[in-house]
């Protein structure tokens, strides 16, 4: 229990508890919840002096002490005032001091879920919450349980310019804000989630596409209405917070406080039923997102329309025109493993992670409400504690409270919204004194009906002993909510803290994320080699991916996907490997940055991408009639949309007798395809070594595949960019779909142990041996690392990516390949 020390001062010509004037009287009470319960001590304490007092408000700023006026109208009196907290003057609109450096809050008490359409179906939403109050900056955590909050108000901007505006909480949360101090030009800024199912760790604000705003232009001399809807269940670290920046390299964000908000309008003197004053606005009530177009299906950000799904079909920068623009280099990486003798599956420890640009959102927030690996944390101590360490709670201020006793009210007020009764009495005894009353917690406080008569309801109450013993003797007490509890949080950057290493046990985190400032440096850096050469024919028209492969030792390799604007206005796509060398000024640092100092960029000699290699897809099956049609359409709809000719699918069917495969090749649409009937059992080495030994072109690419995969439209092109002949293999991540789970419902979790999807040159893969048909004949599981072994040992780099809309579809093991059916007899 914290104390909050009181000064009674009289200034009339009367006296207070039979002291003179100018005496002061000096007691403590507990310091309870700041935004009402010190006006109820002041007024019960005013009351036992012996008269009824009207309080009105007093200029308060934080960090300032409260100095209350009070006018004796009274004589003294065993009954207390009817509604002592009804009726403070109000405050007028033009007073900045009163509304300044606090919003409203609006509490809507015992409503269970967790998105904001639920709280909206709340029968008393928007106009009549449980509690009124005041909140002093945009970072709000009570430690309660199934409740919304409502805040609004005013942002006043620190100067002119274009911000960003973020808000994180747990669970859902909306913020809005409008173009000027209207509220009916409120629009939807930035929210997290709209299912229910999203959530995000205090400062967290990267988690969720959709949690970061546009570019809103806001003005010093204006103000702005907001609004911040909140919904919180009764699990998880209850918090929300909304937090800004300029629109600069650099910034971090920093939550709003009391410097720059204010009141919408002061609730102090309202009744629960005044509610003409609320602000009924569009996002009050149950309408649908103003973003709604930029929210993807299931709540799920990989499914958001992104400039990589579609970039292929940009035309091609000629890669001739690109010739000296930058140096050649040697392109000889310290992390290779040429000739490194390996143990059997060791060569998993030798792969490592790419870095990219902008966030491509293969992170599964969708799925960390069943397995939060990515924070880092203790399970145990997640599930019990949350992220109760993540923030640091504001404490109340050390204030000195002086009562001004006056014969006449003075003009101040005291800014402060409080919790009203209409009707209330005060149970006490008198032979015990006010401070150890206080002290004791001994007030009882009840409500009364509306008609009684207050001292008969008090005094002839007649309590039977034996009957009422429990209640004369038992109190009833509440926990008390401290809905106006502010915290502090800093950004909370988790990509941050991963490395490039494989987490087997961690199957939802998704590709690690490259500095915007590291991404943008090299940017800016080969297009100032271009302009040099091509002197305004080519201007940056956005950077649509950009992935980076560490070498601490000697440099970095990224691939750069621009979007260049023709000074003819035609559209191009530059797609580049580059390397940038590791500088002595870099010396002993762990980890390399690009900002800060001249880059020296370069061509890795010979390692180019081919745009118009051959794919060849191989698959082995065996009575798979559904799923082979299923992959045939799959591919048919990919040539469809993308145009691409180069590419080769490849059957090698182990005598199957549910369906003719040839036949279904030859009735389909594909550009290109092979078929091979082999005899026997079903053999996945064999059948993939099969369909390799079909392909005459060394210079083509080999893609091991498997049959129940949704493709992405620009998976071909995409696994050439990551195939580099003598250099380079590629085995993208796919994601596993749960039972009942579909590309638009991607409910799963990511193969992080998987590597027999893989993209390779032939005369790569005839270099190492191909595959190992001696050793994994009629099983399987544990070929595809036996593959990775010999690949890294061969000198090859295997580039290893989270893939956007890459899926497995689940299926069950019933009926495959040479599992027999035993009959239920």
């Amino acid at each position: 229990m914290s104390w909050r020390r009181c000064v009674f001062r009289c200034e009339s010509e009367t006296t207070l508890f039979g002291l003179p004037k100018e005496d002061d009287i000096r007691f403590v009470m507990p310091r309870a919840d700041p935004c009402w319960s010190l006006r109820k001590y002041i007024n019960f304490a005013l009351w036992i002096a012996g008269s009824v007092f009207t309080v009105d408000e007093a200029e308060s700023s934080p960090g300032s002490s409260h100095v209350v006026a009070a006018s004796s109208s009274a004589a003294p009196s065993l009954n207390p005032p009817a509604a002592p907290f009804s009726s403070p003057p109000a405050i007028p609109h033009s007073s900045p001091l009163c509304y300044k450096g606090m919003a409203n809050l609006h509490i809507f008490e015992d409503w269970c879920g967790t998105s904001i359409a639920q709280l909206r179906k709340n029968l008393h939403y928007p106009l009549y919450p449980h509690n009124r109050t005041t909140v002093k900056k945009l970072a709000v955590s009570p430690s309660w349980t199934n409740y919304g909050l409502r805040i609004f108000g005013y942002i006043h901007p620190y100067t002119d310019g274009d911000f960003l505006f973020a808000v994180a909480s747990d669970d859902n949360s909306e913020f809005w804000l409008s173009d000027d101090e209207n509220p009916d030009n409120l629009k939807l800024r930035a929210y997290v989630g709209k299912t229910g199912r999203e959530w995000t760790a205090p400062g967290e604000y990267g988690k969720y596409a959709s949690q970061i705003s546009d570019l809103i232009p806001l003005q010093k001399n204006n103000k702005y209405f907001f609004e911040l809807i909140h919904k919180q269940n009764d699990k998880g670290t209850d918090h929300v917070e909304v937090a800004w920046r300029l629109k600069q390299i650099g910034n971090g964000f920093s939550i709003i406080d009391s410097k720059f908000i204010s009141l919408y309008t002061n609730e102090s003197s309202l009744k629960a039923a005044d509610v003409n004053h609320i602000p009924q606005t569009i996002a009050s009530h149950v309408t649908p997102l103003q973003r709604s177009s930029q929210t993807p299906p299931h709540g799920v950000d990989m499914l958001r329309a992104d400039p990589r799904d579609s970039f292929h079909q940009v035309p091609l920068l000629d890669r001739a025109r690109l010739l000296g623009v930058l140096p050649d280099c040697i392109y000889n990486p310290s992390y290779s493993i040429k000739g490194y003798p390996l143990m059997r599956y060791q060569g998993l420890q030798f792969v490592h992670l790419t870095y990219v640009y902008p966030n491509d959102y293969t992170r599964l927030t969708h799925m960390e409400n069943d397995n939060k690996c990515f924070y880092h944390g203790n399970p145990y101590y997640l599930e019990r504690y949350g992220f109760s360490n993540y923030i640091q709670l504001d404490l109340p201020e050390n204030e000195e409270l002086v009562i001004k006793y006056k014969g006449t009210a003075n003009n101040e007020c005291f800014c402060g919204v409080f919790k009203f009764k209409d009707n209330i009495r005060i149970a006490f005894n008198f032979l015990k004194g006010i401070e150890k009353e206080i002290q004791d917690n001994a007030i009882h406080i009840e409500e009364v009906e509306d008609g009684g008569n207050e001292e008969d309801s008090w005094v002839n109450q007649g309590f039977s002993e034996e009957e009422d013993y429990d209640l004369t003797n038992r109190v009833v007490y509440d926990v008390e909510v401290k809905w106006c509890q502010t915290f502090q949080a800093k950004p909370l950057d988790l990509h941050a803290l991963r490395s490039d290493w494989i987490d087997l046990k961690c199957n939802v985190s998704g590709n690690l994320l490259l500095e915007e400032s590291e991404a943008l440096s090299v940017v800016e850096a080969l297009m100032k080699k271009l302009n040099k050469k091509y002197p305004r024919q080519f201007s940056l028209e956005r950077i649509v991916n950009i992935e980076k492969k560490p070498d601490y030792n000697r440099g970095s390799r990224y691939l750069l996907e621009l979007e260049l604007l023709e000074a003819s206005g035609r559209h191009l796509r530059l797609v580049q490997y580059i390397y940038v060398k590791r500088t002595e000024d870099w010396g002993s640092h762990k980890k390399q940055n690009a900002q800060g100092e001249e880059l020296k960029l370069c061509n890795p000699y010979s390692f180019y991408w081919n745009p118009t290699a051959t794919v060849h897809f191989i698959i082995p099956v065996k009575n798979q009639a559904r799923w082979v049609q299923q992959f045939i359409s799959d591919m048919e709809e990919i040539y469809r949309t993308t145009g691409d000719q180069n590419f080769n699918v490849i059957i090698t069917d182990y005598e199957s007798t549910d369906m003719n495969v040839e036949q279904a090749l030859q009735n389909s649409y594909l550009p290109r395809y092979q078929y091979l009937r082999l005899s026997g059992n079903f053999e996945r080495s064999a059948g993939l070594q099969a369909g390799i030994d079909l392909i005459t072109d060394d210079h083509s690419i080999v893609f091991l595949c498997d049959l129940h995969i949704h493709f992405p439209p620009g998976f071909i092109d995409t696994v050439r960019k990551h195939c580099v002949e003598r250099h380079m293999a590629f085995a993208p991540i796919v994601m596993r779909l749960n039972c009942g789970a579909t590309p638009l419902e991607p409910d799963g979790y990511w193969e992080v142990n998987g590597f027999g999807l893989l993209g390779i040159y032939k005369s790569d893969l005839d270099s190492i041996g191909g595959m190992n048909t001696k050793e994994f004949t009629d099983r399987w599981g544990g070929e595809d690392w036996e593959l990775l072994d010999r690949i890294l040992q061969g000198g090859l780099e295997v580039e290893r990516l989270y893939l956007r809309n890459f899926f497995h579809h689940f299926h069950s093991k019933r009926g495959m390949w040479n599992r027999q059916m035993l009959r239920n007899t």
